[in-house]
């Protein structure tokens, strides 16, 4: 195994292969709170890139950002019976509001609240009591709001960016005049998520509808994207709730309609989190490290000067700055492209390196021999490390965005193409076992088969530990008959393992 290389492969441990990415990309590490993370800058910057064209993405479908409180009293969760049901083991609860100092000079709670406050794993509720207030009638609908903002579950069994005690995500909360609008929004956000995490992330995903036993806590319906990582697991990388009028009823969120009427409004709440930094990784990374696509990774390109005397530094230094203007007067996918020079006084082997675990899509190395020549060494990140290209100068500018688009899809094909290759169509319940026996040597990931949303199916495949992940809407109707309750079915579902 080469030097620099990630130590252990994905082959020999999965889980730890993946830390070691984490840690050698420079994108978070474990905080002095157990189960919460620090995310350094280079995998803020990361998330920075997937908020911005997400944000861009919400608005141009009508939607304003706002902030909720971070406490919810404890009485709005109980509103609604599935909802508090569903978090209530993963709630943390503030009971004090100050600290005094004990006669063994301890910090001792004090100033007990009258009221617990949950600190918010999800705002459906407070949110929920400000649309009471603020909705009066229908001329008021419908309520289209975003929110930035972190959440805490607490997590047994963290692990980084997947499942963390507290998270970053964005939570979008709607409220509509009727049943059709608000389903129409359920549908036009997972849309936009899948389009987020094909079009941005290169991660292939299916979408569609999960069964009961999946929903969300109080939603009627609820749709998510799911992608299969590089272990075959499937992940959840986006969810769009409809709440039919369960919340409505529950914080009297009512509208007078034309009629003059009383009506209790129709809701919806859509989010994806910080998780999509993990599904990132392994939907993409290698034994080399992070691998990210252009579309969003920070710096795109970075420029490596390389140089032995100050004389050859000057000149090869003033060759990468107007490298740099010209590339950064380029566009791809109407953006200027995003340049890094970086002239750290650093052997070049180990800033080689370090910008191949961070994943950076183009790596230009520039000596005083490619000087001469009036050329640069490229090197992509979805190839080999060893493997280059020379183009001169004015060609590499030329070609830059189609370089970049070029990375992009290859990565997106190669999920797809290891996603079909670890996929199958099932027709027998011993078919499913002996795919997902825990015993046995399982090389598949997603599993088609035809199975009913019925509570009988989970139990079925709860001792494989697989679930059903969702019915996806883009397949072609294929009736079949459930593999273990009999009751007629319109299409296959995707079954997994999952995160």
């Amino acid at each position: 195994m080469p030097k620099h290389a990630i130590s252990p492969t994905r082959h020999e441990d999965y889980p730890e292969w993946y830390q070691q990415v984490v840690r050698a990309g420079d994108l978070a590490e474990a905080s002095p709170v157990r189960g919460c993370m620090v995310i350094k800058p280079h995998g803020f910057a990361v998330w920075e890139r997937m908020q911005g064209i997400l944000d861009g993405m919400f608005k141009a479908t009508g939607h304003r950002n706002a902030y909720f409180p971070l406490f919810i009293p404890l009485s709005y969760l109980e509103q609604e019976a599935k909802h508090v049901e569903g978090f209530a083991k993963e709630c943390a609860v503030v009971t004090h509001h100050r600290l005094e100092l004990g006669p063994d000079g301890r910090l001792i709670p004090t100033g007990k609240l009258e009221e617990p406050l949950v600190v918010r794993p999800t705002s459906e509720t407070i949110i929920g009591a400000m649309y009471a207030k603020w909705i009066q009638s229908w001329r008021d609908l419908p309520v289209l709001i975003n929110q930035w903002a972190n959440v805490v579950r607490w997590e047994m069994r963290p692990r980084v960016f997947l499942r963390t005690a507290e998270f970053l995500w964005q939570e979008g909360h709607t409220a509509h005049a009727t049943e059709a609008e608000a389903i129409e929004e359920t549908l036009r956000m997972i849309d936009v998520y899948a389009t987020f995490a094909e079009r941005d992330l290169a991660m292939p995903v299916w979408k569609g509808p999960k069964p009961a036993s999946e929903r969300f806590p109080g939603a009627v319906d609820t749709y998510s994207i799911e992608a299969m990582m590089q272990d075959g697991k499937a992940l959840q990388a986006g969810t769009s709730h409809f709440l039919g009028q369960n919340f409505a009823r529950a914080q009297q969120i009512t509208f007078a309609d034309t009629n003059g009427s009383e009506s209790f409004c129709w809701t919806t709440s859509w989010g994806v989190s910080t998780r999509l930094i993990g599904g990132l990784i392994m939907t993409h990374a290698d034994d080399d490290g992070l691998i990210l696509p252009p579309r969003i990774a920070p710096e795109q390109i970075v420029l490596l000067p390389i140089y032995r005397s100050d004389d050859d530094r000057a000149a090869v230094l003033a060759c990468c700055e107007s490298l740099k203007t010209q590339l950064e007067a380029c566009r791809w996918r109407d953006e200027p492209v995003r340049v890094r020079l970086d002239d750290r006084d650093l052997r070049g082997g180990d800033k080689v390196w370090q910008h191949i675990k961070q994943g950076v899509p183009l790596r230009v190395e520039i000596g005083p021999r490619d000087l001469a020549a009036g050329a640069v060494s490229l090197s992509r990140r979805d190839a080999p490390p060893k493997e280059r290209q020379a183009l001169s100068c004015e060609a590499f500018v030329a070609e830059a965005a189609t370089l970049l688009e070029s990375i992009q899809q290859n990565l997106f094909n190669r999920a797809v193409a290891f996603r079909e290759t670890h996929s199958a169509r099932l027709d027998s319940q011993a078919d499913v076992h002996a795919a997902f026996a825990p015993d046995g040597d399982r090389q598949l990931g997603f599993a088609h088969v035809h199975v009913a949303d019925d509570p009988a199916v989970a139990a079925a495949l709860d001792p494989l530990k697989v679930t059903v992940r969702c019915t996806p809407m883009d397949w072609d109707e294929e009736p079949g008959t459930c593999l273990f309750t009999g009751q007629p079915v319109a299409r296959r579902s995707v079954i997994a393992r999952s995160y």
